[in-house]
């Protein structure tokens, strides 16, 4: 078997040898442009931008939907499962918020004076 791809091989002709030459030369050309585009400074910073931005949309996507959550929790504190508000909750909190104003307002009269 070795026998016979070595006799394959004398077989070839010149041109037949040149072409498989161009042919690897024109390969190996394609091979280190490809290369020297994907070390190149533009494209490592496109590849870095795209990274933190996919990052960054993750987190804030994630952000979102704690933060919808958290609002959808609190929504159902003041709200029953008809959407009808809940005054025997809304009116102590309301209550609550009123007295903070007015606390912070009073603190903030007693420093100008």
């Amino acid at each position: 078997m070795g026998e016979a791809s070595t006799k394959d091989k004398s077989a070839r002709t010149t041109a037949q040898i040149e072409a498989d030459i161009s042919r690897t030369r024109t390969q190996l050309a394609e091979t280190l442009d490809e290369l020297a585009m994907r070390v190149h400074p533009t494209t490592i910073s496109a590849q870095v931008k795209a990274k933190a931005v996919a990052a960054v949309e993750e987190k804030a996507g994630r952000a979102y939907v704690a933060a919808n959550g958290a609002v959808e929790k609190l929504r159902a504190q003041f709200v029953d499962e008809k959407g009808q508000p809940r005054k025997e909750r809304i009116v102590p909190a309301a209550l609550v918020g009123v007295g903070l104003v007015l606390l912070v307002a009073s603190a903030r009269k007693r420093r100008k004076d």
